[in-house]
């Protein structure tokens, strides 16, 4: 009798963990099931940060991560932000540092946007940093994703340019004397 108490119970303390593993294993496979707009909001950013659209991320546990859209975009806020098909970088709370693929245009120039922040919420300020200064936006534009408008990426049109200048180069001007 004894015995088969002592087998019941191990069973039951198996089980008990095969049930508890399955549960965590469950509970952290929804957390990477959450869109990238939810881990923005739940890492005090704002949604719009990213446009609409975006179905495949990844965030590690460290906080690099990288979204991947369709195509390159611009979205327009007060300015026009690009964002190339790959945008990566390193999320904390309220900041997205290293950042990757998203560029700001000023004055017909673009910059890259290589970190996001927001100090204080109730501020209601956010930061671009593009290397010479902070760009600094009210945290209103960026509570939607916004629509993003695809675009041709620069690296296509130098490569085309790129191409065509060599073609141009290569060909007989006249002016040669044999």
């Amino acid at each position: 009798m004894r015995k088969n108490m002592f087998s019941f119970a191990y069973i039951t303390t198996i089980q008990f963990f095969l049930i508890l593993s399955f549960s965590t294993l469950s509970s952290s496979t929804s957390s990477n099931a959450t869109s990238i707009y939810e881990v923005l909001f739940n890492h005090g950013l704002p949604m719009g940060i990213f446009p609409k659209g975006v179905n495949e991320f990844n965030v590690g546990e460290d906080g690099k991560f990288w979204v991947h859209l369709d195509q390159a975009c611009n979205a327009k806020f007060e300015n026009e932000l690009h964002y190339d098909r790959n945008v990566s970088g390193s999320l904390s709370y309220g900041k997205i540092d290293a950042l990757t693929g998203l560029e700001a245009q000023d004055l017909f120039l673009w910059f890259p946007v290589m970190s996001i922040r927001v100090d204080v919420p109730s501020s209601g300020l956010i930061y671009f940093d593009v290397g010479a200064a902070y760009k600094q936006f009210s945290l209103s534009l960026f509570e939607t994703p916004p629509e993003c408008v695809a675009v041709r990426t620069d690296d296509d049109s130098k490569g085309q340019s790129g191409r065509l200048r060599y073609k141009l180069d290569q060909e007989p001007s006249g002016r040669d004397v044999l």
